[in-house]
């Protein structure tokens, strides 16, 4: 199995609901977040890849429209916004362009990370 992974950066702010009101994440706080892409094949295609990077830069260009610098229980809905949440929303994103993907990773400290894998 060949597999290939490409990283996103971006900064958005949230509220997790639910939580202890004491607890920190239960108040408005934002990230700068990573979302890293895997995509895998059992055989490569023409020119020698899983998927060409630059395929991927249409993630790029709808975290930059839709996702950066905003808020995120607006952008993806009140109670999605956990890490775990958000590694759904991109992979689910990602299936629809390219049936490659395989795995959604996001990070929103240097230390933590959460994944959707099927």
């Amino acid at each position: 199995m060949y597999r290939i992974a490409k990283s996103y950066h971006f900064s958005a702010s949230h509220v997790l609901p639910g939580l202890a009101e004491d607890h920190p994440c239960s108040r408005l706080h934002g990230h700068n977040y990573v979302v890293e892409v895997e995509l895998a094949a059992e055989t490569l295609n023409g020119t020698g890849f899983v998927r060409d990077y630059r395929e991927l830069d249409a993630l790029k260009d709808y975290i930059d429209q839709k996702i950066d610098h905003r808020h995120l229980n607006d952008v993806l809905g009140e109670d999605k916004t956990s890490a775990e949440c958000i590694a759904r929303h991109f992979y689910d994103w990602c299936k629809k362009r390219w049936p490659e993907i395989q795995a959604v990773r996001v990070s929103e400290t240097p230390r933590t990370w959460a994944e959707f894998r099927p």
